[in-house]
């Protein structure tokens, strides 16, 4: 099995530093252990991946607000929020394909960890061959014909991509806030399912201004804001979203 130092020696046995195409996977390394985070880069960015890294849980989230991903590689034990926190919040709007590493080992934790979302479970330490190897298999499972994919989702003549938080109609882009973009993100995550608004937020001060920020997403989204078509009420329940 593998540690930093088996990493390092097979970044020494290739000398290509030919930089991957602008259309290559991109994978985000999220892991705490600074040398494990620079060895995992430039051995995946010298296997044809356009990588980038995080330290910490937060770190990603910046990065996952301004770049799209086709994959994380996920630290299960980090300081502050967990990498398993982070993929329960993660898979509230977003099914990027996840693959935990960790040091741990018991049956239990990678039970925990798949329940919650994560698509892959590698315990450290690791051959870095092995990781290429399950790096590979997701991808292809996520490309496969009939894999299912949010990055976009049509509302009659709008389009909301989830990746960007960008709503258009037509040709003519949407001004959306923040709130806004979360709030579909959640919805595009959960297509035609009923959501509370405890699920749409998470304090209850928030949950106070749920309704007036649905509100002021239907004029953004409706031909008829008082007669909704993709933004409905679903009486006892909450609202849904119903896509295309």
């Amino acid at each position: 099995m593998a540690d930093a130092d088996d990493i390092a020696a097979t970044n020494r046995q290739g000398d290509a530093r030919t930089p991957p195409p602008d259309d290559a996977p991109h994978i985000l390394i999220v892991d705490d252990d600074r040398r494990i985070r620079e060895l995992l880069k430039r051995y995946l960015s010298e296997s044809g991946y356009r990588v980038t890294a995080a330290e910490h849980a937060a770190e990603a989230r910046a990065r996952l607000q301004g770049m799209s991903f086709d994959l994380i590689v996920l630290d299960v034990m980090m300081p502050g929020e967990s990498g398993l926190d982070l993929t329960r919040d993660l898979r509230r709007t977003s099914s990027v394909p996840i693959l935990m590493l960790t040091a741990r080992g018991e049956a239990s934790d990678r039970i925990d960890g798949l329940e919650r979302g994560v698509d892959d479970y590698l315990a450290k330490p690791f051959e870095p061959r092995e990781l290429l190897l399950r790096i590979g298999t997701i991808l292809r499972r996520a490309q496969a014909p009939g894999a299912r994919k949010h990055d976009e989702i049509s509302l009659g003549p709008c389009r909301f991509n989830v990746t960007r938080g960008e709503l258009w109609n037509g040709d003519r882009q949407i001004r959306l806030t923040t709130r806004e973009i979360q709030l579909l993100r959640i919805f595009a995550a959960n297509p035609g399912k009923p959501l509370s608004r405890l699920d749409l937020c998470d304090n209850e001060a928030a949950e106070r201004s749920i309704d007036v920020q649905i509100n002021r997403l239907r004029r953004k989204l409706e031909a008829d804001p008082k007669n909704p078509l993709y933004l409905q009420t679903v009486r006892g329940e909450g609202y849904a979203l119903m896509p295309d």
